[in-house]
């Protein structure tokens, strides 16, 4: 899918991505995970140009949310990926956190990239046994309304998934309207039964895409969360590219608010 920016601002409609690149390792089959261990800690010839490559992959957006990008060390030949991608891919507004920082090997962070008007509320820490599972908290101006956003990452064990998906619940503000997106790594069922997301009113397609592993697609765990005063009028996996998770996308708008009786 090619999408048009403009067309998202003219119908009042936003186009969303989300993407675990991976830090553009070009995982393409299970082997390549012992293969090219070695590209997490040393830079790779093909780097620049898979980096390139994420850069037209993202340009069509609205807002797009970046999971297991790098901020700058040995391993991107100290090119900050999220610095580039906003450049490359012309968006003013961007933001990264950093999560695990292990300079000068690597430097692992969360990013977006907008093209409305976009600032951190916050860089949250998420609770779990091991450090660096946070969410970025967002505010975005789409035509004079406020949008939140949260960016996440969660962890692998489903209980501290459910304790991080609590948290950033309790984070949300109720008069919002909110999107949570990101690499979850658990199913939509896990999701749709979590109680703090239910009791905020937060909703997910009934199909959603899979998205891992990129190379034969067998589970779904890259979302995109809405709160109810938001809608969804398209939602698809866009086809492999330089990482082991598929891009996934999202074209949303405000749904239509009754007026008191």
């Amino acid at each position: 899918m090619q999408a048009d920016p403009c067309n998202g601002h003219d119908s009042g409609r936003l186009k969303l991505l989300t993407f675990n690149m991976q830090v553009g390792l070009q995982t393409q089959r299970y082997s390549h995970y012992l293969s090219r261990a070695w590209r997490h800690a040393l830079p790779s010839a093909g780097a620049r140009t898979g980096l390139a490559s994420a850069a037209e992959l993202v340009r069509g957006f609205d807002f797009v949310a970046i999971q297991e990008a790098d901020a700058g060390s040995l391993r991107t030949r100290f090119v900050n990926q999220i610095e580039y991608l906003a450049e490359h891919g012309g968006y003013a507004h961007h933001g990264f956190g950093v999560t695990r920082d292990l300079r000068p090997m690597a430097r692992h962070c969360l990013g977006f990239l907008s093209r409305h008007p976009a600032r951190i509320i916050d860089d949250h820490a998420l609770p779990g046994l091991l450090p660096g599972r946070r969410a970025l908290q967002v505010e975005l101006e789409v035509g004079g309304a406020s949008l939140q956003v949260f960016v996440v990452h969660l962890a692998l064990g489903q209980g501290t998934q459910r304790q991080q998906l609590h948290h950033i619940a309790e984070l949300v503000s109720p008069e919002q309207p909110t999107v949570i997106m990101g690499d979850f790594n658990c199913d939509s069922a896990s999701l749709r039964r979590h109680p703090a997301l239910r009791r905020a009113g937060f909703w997910i397609a009934d199909d959603t895409p899979l998205t891992y592993p990129s190379w034969s697609p067998r589970r779904s765990i890259d979302h995109i969360l809405l709160s109810p005063a938001l809608e969804l009028h398209r939602l698809q996996a866009l086809p492999p590219t330089l990482s082991d998770h598929l891009p996934l996308t999202a074209e949303i708008g405000l749904r239509p608010q009754r007026l008191p009786s």
